[in-house]
């Protein structure tokens, strides 16, 4: 974020010159007014989203071994091979259409995609201990509200984390392939590890450049599609940090 390019940062802009941004023709306190309800929204929808993953679980492994999601998960068919890699394709079909899509259309697939996560996660009660889920969800709901806050309110620049913190991401998801095939213990635990750690870094980052994008998009048609995209980014920090936790702490059944 070099604050030569940050709006914010630049002076000499007047109300209706071209290059004029929010904060210019808002004045600094309806603009701090507009960016607390902005980043209050971007949080509202993904702690609906996560309420909303949470309940479909919940209600999908109802029943232990009696359960509909016992059914799919443990019994042949294609369909739990669907309920697992929907939510991907959901998400790459919003990361790439956003521009494309209504913001209406934005909503209906961030609650689609909620809903299958809830389906696709409802193995966790199936293989973890209700304890461990709950302290792994509660230790995770603490750790990403001061990460978030730091996110928001601190003065250091973290533009510099993305292209190593989405490396990490990448070299998560190799790392975690190649163990499907050798089943190491002490590697799962090291991806464990590192899957809290980046996804914790990932949570400030999001926070600050979400914050940022406030200076281009308010007033303006993108905002609503910013927010739902926000809320799905800091959605998904939320829950791989909450998996990745719960593989350390979490107790099996």
């Amino acid at each position: 974020m070099n604050n030569r390019f940050d709006p914010r940062m630049t002076g000499g802009r007047q109300p209706g010159s071209p290059y004029a941004t929010p904060r210019d023709t808002m004045g600094e306190a309806e603009f701090d007014a507009g960016l607390r309800k902005y980043m209050l929204s971007i949080y509202n929808y993904m702690t609906s989203g996560i309420l909303l993953t949470g309940i479909v679980a919940l209600l999908f492994s109802w029943g232990g071994t009696d359960s509909m999601a016992y059914s799919v998960f443990a019994g042949p068919g294609i369909l739990k091979w669907v309920i697992m890699l929907s939510p991907l394709a959901i998400v790459f079909a919003m990361s790439f259409g956003q521009n494309k899509f209504s913001t209406a259309t934005l909503q209906l697939m961030f609650w689609g995609f909620a809903t299958l996560m809830g389906l696709s996660l409802s193995t966790i009660f199936l293989v973890y201990t209700g304890g461990s889920v709950a302290l792994a969800f509660f230790s995770t709901a603490a750790a990403f509200a001061g990460l978030s806050l730091f996110g928001y309110t601190t003065q250091k620049d973290l533009s510099g984390w993305g292209s190593f913190l989405i490396m990490g991401v990448i070299g998560l998801i190799v790392a975690s392939v190649l163990n499907m095939f050798l089943g190491s213990g002490p590697l799962d635990l090291i991806i464990s590890l590192l899957g809290v750690l980046i996804f914790a870094g990932l949570t400030a980052y999001d926070t600050q450049r979400l914050k940022s994008m406030y200076s281009y998009v308010a007033g303006t048609d993108m905002m609503g599609k910013v927010v739902i995209m926000g809320a799905l980014s800091l959605y998904l920090d939320f829950i791989n940090m909450f998996q990745f936790l719960l593989s350390l702490l979490g107790s099996q059944e």
